[in-house]
C-alpha cells in the first residue's frame, strides 16, 4: 500500500482483518471496540479528517431513550449507549453535561402525547421521568412559558468533536490503521476476503464494516451487498443572541413530531444557544446550504419554547444531513445493523441517525459481536 503522493506507509499489512468504512462515530466506536478483540483494523474515511459530517453536525444532545419503540433498536442501544457514553467521557476526559431536559406541552390537546411519552420511556426503561407543573418549568427554565412538561434527569450534552477524537486517538492506540482521504472507488470478492480500491491503495480484509453513513447506500452496493436507500434529511439550526439565551440552562424540547424531535434548544457547552433542526427531506447528500430557510421561519417555533423572542434574536448557524433509510411518506425505520444477508463479509451499520451519537458505543461493540461470532 502506499501513503498520499505515492509514498509508502511506514508499516505494511499484506491482509487486514476487518475494514470499517466510515470514521464518524459509528465506525470509529465499532473500530476502537474491534480492535479491542486483538483482530488488525483499518478504518477508512472520504474526508481528510474523521467525523466531519453527520456525527458533528447535530446537538450534541445525549438521548434518555424517549422516542421509538422499546423493542427498537434505537431505544435499547439508546439506553444501554447512554450509559456506556457518560461513563466513556468521564474516563477519557470528554467535555460533557448531565443538565437534563424538557419535553414540554402547551395545551391541553397535547396533554395525552405527553403523558404517552412518559409512557414508552417508562415501558423502556428509562429512569426519572417526570410529569412537571408549571413551577418547576419556571424553576428550571424561567424562559419558557410552558405550563406542563416531562422532565427527563438522565439527558445531557456531549462535545460531539472532542468525542470523535478521543475515540480515533484510542482506536489508534489499539493499533488501529486510520487511512484519510480514502474515499472508496470499489470493492469485490476474492478467496480470501473483499479487496478494497480507493485512490491510493488497495488492501484485501477479512471482514468490512459498512459505517459510511450518508453513503452507506453506494458503498454497499459497491460491495455487492444488500441493496437500500439512504434518504439525506437536511436539519438546519438559528443561534440566539440576545438576553433570553442567558436564561436557558439545557435542553428544551417540543413534543416530537412525523420525522423528527421537533425545533428544540440546546445550550451548548461553550455557552452558546441554538434553535434547531428542522426537516428537509433533500436530493444531494452534501447540500448543506442550498435554499436555506431564513430566520423568520424559526421564529414561531421558538416563541413556543421561549417566551419573547422576535427575528432580530436570531442569527442563522450551521446545519447538518441525517442518514434516513425511509423517506418523507414513512415515518419510521430502525437502524440496520446486523451481517449482510447477499455478502456474508459484509457487516451493515447504516441508517444510525438520531440518536447514534448517543448510541455509537453500543453499536460499535454490536457491531465487533456480530464480527467475532
Amino acid at each position: 500500500m502506499t501513503g498520499p503522493g505515492g509514498s509508502p506507509y511506514t508499516w505494511a499489512v499484506p491482509d487486514i482483518d476487518v475494514a470499517v468504512i466510515g470514521a464518524g462515530v459509528t465506525g470509529l466506536a465499532a473500530a476502537w471496540s474491534i480492535a479491542g478483540t486483538g483482530r488488525s483494523v483499518c478504518l477508512l474515511e472520504r474526508h481528510r479528517r474523521a467525523g466531519l459530517e453527520t456525527s458533528t453536525h447535530n446537538s450534541g444532545v445525549v438521548h434518555a431513550g424517549l422516542y421509538h419503540a422499546p423493542a427498537s433498536l434505537k431505544t435499547r442501544l439508546c439506553i444501554a449507549g447512554r450509559e456506556r457514553l457518560y461513563a466513556f467521557c468521564a474516563e477519557h476526559g470528554v467535555p460533557h453535561a448531565v443538565c437534563g431536559k424538557l419535553v414540554v406541552a402547551h395545551d391541553d390537546s397535547e396533554l395525552p402525547r405527553l403523558h404517552a411519552l412518559k409512557a414508552a420511556g417508562d415501558a423502556a426503561g428509562v429512569a426519572g421521568l417526570t410529569i412537571v407543573d408549571r413551577d418547576f418549568i419556571a424553576e428550571r427554565e424561567p424562559a419558557c412559558p410552558a405550563r406542563v412538561g416531562l422532565y427527563s434527569p438522565v439527558s445531557g450534552i456531549v462535545d460531539a468533536d472532542a468525542l470523535v477524537q478521543t475515540l480515533l486517538r484510542l482506536g489508534q492506540a489499539r493499533g488501529v490503521v486510520f487511512l484519510p482521504g480514502a474515499a472508496l472507488l470499489a470493492g469485490h470478492a476474492e478467496a480470501d476476503g473483499i479487496r478494497l480500491t480507493t485512490e491510493r491503495e488497495e488492501l484485501v480484509a477479512g471482514q468490512v464494516v459498512n459505517a459510511a453513513g450518508l453513503y452507506a447506500d453506494d458503498v454497499s452496493r459497491m460491495l455487492g451487498g444488500e441493496r437500500f436507500t439512504i434518504h439525506p434529511c437536511r436539519g438546519e439550526y438559528v443561534a440566539l443572541v440576545s438576553s433570553v439565551g442567558t436564561r436557558v440552562t439545557g435542553l428544551i424540547y417540543p413534543l416530537p413530531h412525523r420525522h423528527g424531535l421537533g425545533v428544540h434548544v440546546v445550550r451548548t457547552l461553550h455557552g452558546a444557544v441554538w434553535l434547531g433542526p428542522t426537516v428537509t427531506f433533500i436530493e444531494r447528500k452534501d447540500d448543506y446550504e442550498a435554499d436555506r430557510l431564513p430566520v423568520e421561519a424559526f421564529v414561531e417555533p421558538a416563541r413556543r419554547l421561549l417566551a419573547g423572542v422576535t427575528v432580530d434574536d436570531l442569527r442563522l448557524a450551521g446545519s447538518g444531513i441525517r442518514a434516513k433509510l425511509h423517506g418523507p411518506d414513512v415515518p419510521f425505520a430502525d437502524f440496520l445493523i446486523r451481517r449482510d444477508a447477499v455478502n456474508p463479509r459484509l457487516v451493515q451499520a447504516a441508517g444510525i441517525e438520531s440518536p447514534g451519537l448517543t448510541s455509537c458505543l453500543a453499536v460499535g461493540a454490536m457491531v465487533c459481536d456480530i464480527l467475532v461470532r
